[in-house]
């Protein structure tokens, strides 16, 4: 994962539409966003297939790195939609965990 330098704060899903995120993606490299993409794809068919939970790590417009423990449902070129009904920009994702 890229851009981890503390603890990220946990919260639930249902803050997630109340955040603010950056228009630049945080990953800087091909290869660091190539890994993303497939980190969704599997996310998306564990919590499809399974109901499985994912943790999503990603940061804020302010810097402020975030965990969210949930499922993802479906994705698309620029977001992920969660179990909750909301989204979450692909950009901003820096990380997502598998138990």
């Amino acid at each position: 994962m890229e851009h981890i330098l503390k603890a990220p704060e946990l919260i639930q899903k249902e803050i997630i539409p109340t955040l603010r995120f950056g228009r630049e993606d945080v990953l800087q490299t091909v290869e660091g966003r190539k890994r993303r993409q497939h980190d969704i794809h599997r996310a998306t068919l564990l919590g499809n297939a399974y109901h499985g939970k994912v943790d999503i790590f990603f940061i804020t417009e302010d810097g402020e790195q975030k965990r969210v423990n949930t499922t993802i449902w479906d994705y698309d070129k620029e977001y992920i939609m969660l179990k909750s009904g909301s989204s979450l920009p692909i950009r901003c994702i820096n990380g997502v965990e598998f138990y």
